[in-house]
């Protein structure tokens, strides 16, 4: 930027780069769009196929942040955890905006190229896996169908075996001074987490008194926000299979809506909710 007679004048911005572009360089925006490979010559399967791919991206960016957010965990670092967990609400909630463009399919408009995805399902990504591990919903035979790509079954089995993002937060309370007791801190981690009245005893002495206990409740806080965030998203996957197929089998083989209907009323980081009775 120059000035003329005490007026800035705007440079031209560059346009000749000898190359890619930077921009290119960075986000690889033409690997991004040629990615899309429709199956049908249906129009609204681009519109199915960019929305599920979002999504992916969504759950790799999550699973980033989260473990991130572990890391400052154990390293005792309340503030740097807590903002990003809030970071990553807000990625939930991009997440949850995907479904808009799609969740109004009628059976027609979706089974224009649904036969397209053969035996697919959402049910298969191991990103959304790894989703479900890190939010302590651990199940050792859902990581059977990523046994045919390596990497991706490793990655998932060491996940299964981690700590979760509530079991970190649990531990961080305990080394605080909470009496979170040992059966939590020392369960096996393959395992579905269960709630615990010790457990919800601590949550419910944290949010009784915010002043006294105002940093383990900004944490709580935040891990209820992306509760609430993730059981949306349940949700609203339910609404949008229902409207497109109705009590259809899904395309994986699962019971689809079924299979969803009881997905939805299972509840992450469970004492966070209950502990709200008793205070």
């Amino acid at each position: 930027m120059t000035e003329t007679g005490g007026c800035p004048i705007m440079a031209e911005p560059k346009l000749d780069f000898g190359g890619t572009t930077p921009y290119e360089d960075y986000v690889h925006a033409s690997v991004l769009h040629s990615l899309q490979q429709r199956w049908s010559s249906d129009p609204g399967e681009m519109s199915f196929l960019v929305i599920t791919q979002i999504m992916e991206l969504y759950f790799g960016l999550l699973c980033f942040e989260w473990r991130q957010a572990q890391t400052e965990m154990r390293a005792d670092d309340l503030d740097s955890t807590v903002r990003t967990l809030h970071r990553s609400v807000l990625h939930v909630q991009g997440l949850n905006a995907a479904w808009r463009s799609i969740a109004r399919m009628t059976p027609e408009e979706f089974n224009a190229f649904r036969a397209n995805l053969g035996e697919g399902s959402g049910f298969q990504s191991g990103m959304y896996r790894h989703v479900e591990f890190l939010l302590g919903e651990k199940s050792a035979s859902l990581i059977v169908p990523h046994r045919a790509v390596p990497a991706m079954h490793a990655e998932l089995e060491a996940a299964l075996a981690k700590p979760s993002l509530y079991d970190d937060a649990l531990a961080l309370l305990h080394r605080r001074g909470y009496a979170v007791p040992r059966s939590a801190l020392e369960r096996d981690f393959t395992q579905p987490y269960q709630p615990d009245p010790e457990v919800e005893k601590v949550w419910t002495l944290i949010y009784s008194d915010r002043a006294e206990h105002h940093d383990e409740q900004r944490l709580g806080e935040v891990l209820t926000d992306i509760a609430e965030e993730f059981a949306r998203w349940r949700y609203d996957h339910l609404l949008a299979t229902r409207r497109a197929m109705g009590a259809k089998v899904g395309t994986g083989g699962s019971a689809g809506v079924a299979w969803l209907e009881k997905r939805v009323q299972r509840t992450v980081f469970p004492e966070l909710w209950t502990a709200r009775s008793y205070v």
